[in-house]
């Protein structure tokens, strides 16, 4: 399913906020934590935020996509009931509605066209964990990163003079997180992207330069 479809359109989008109401959270707060009763659904109106949960290190591991804006987050486990088994951080400052889950419910009852959308959005999500089970198996660490680097172009990424740019401010942990890796490790493997010109990064801006280069990495 294309990243694009995976978003409310309009209509929908103003359909839960019509029985939800707004909230805020900065930058690195925590959303939602493992333990927390799963009695709400969550639409992110602007701003991204990451699925992760803890090492017994305490090291986060991310364990789902970035969610993005139009997107819902905390489906599952509201829809089945019981608790969190995951934490929901904000990677920017973000802006939720926030639907409790007895009205979502009768919103889907309501609306069969949405709980049809929000059963194939369940269903893409489970493939997307499913390849990422596999590239954890089957990929190096560097082709991780180079695979990771390149759904974000595709996913969040946007045309510029220097390439493709992720809209995604992420530090090195934060990559790291994603692939199962450490940050001193993705701090490494970037600089060799940057060297080959595979990627060019300013601050914690990355753009994709050359995009068979990075692909190269994939082998």
């Amino acid at each position: 399913m294309d990243s694009v479809a995976l978003t409310l359109l309009c209509h929908e989008q103003e359909l839960v906020r019509q029985i939800g109401h707004p909230v805020f959270h900065k930058r690195g707060s925590i959303i939602f934590q493992l333990g927390d009763a799963a009695d709400k659904v969550f639409m992110i109106e602007r701003g991204w935020v990451k699925i992760f949960r803890l090492s017994t290190e305490g090291r986060q591991v991310t364990v789902g996509s970035i969610r993005r804006p139009g997107e819902l987050m905390g489906l599952a486990e509201a829809l089945h009931g019981g608790v969190r088994n995951c934490y929901a951080g904000a990677i920017s400052n973000v802006e939720l509605i926030v639907v409790r889950q007895d009205g979502f419910q009768e919103m889907l009852s309501a609306q069969p066209h949405l709980a049809i959308k929000v059963a194939r959005l369940l269903a893409a999500r489970m493939r997307e964990a499913e390849s990422s089970i596999h590239e954890l198996v089957c990929r190096n660490v560097s082709g991780r990163l180079a695979s990771t680097l390149i759904k974000m172009g595709q996913y969040y990424g946007e045309s510029s003079d220097g390439g493709i740019k992720i809209r995604l401010n992420l530090t090195h942990e934060e990559l790291a997180a994603m692939i199962g890796s450490s940050r001193q490790t993705v701090t490494s493997l970037m600089a060799m992207l940057k060297e080959e010109n595979s990627i060019s990064v300013k601050g914690r801006e990355i753009s994709i330069t050359n995009p068979q280069k990075l692909a190269n990495w994939l082998i």
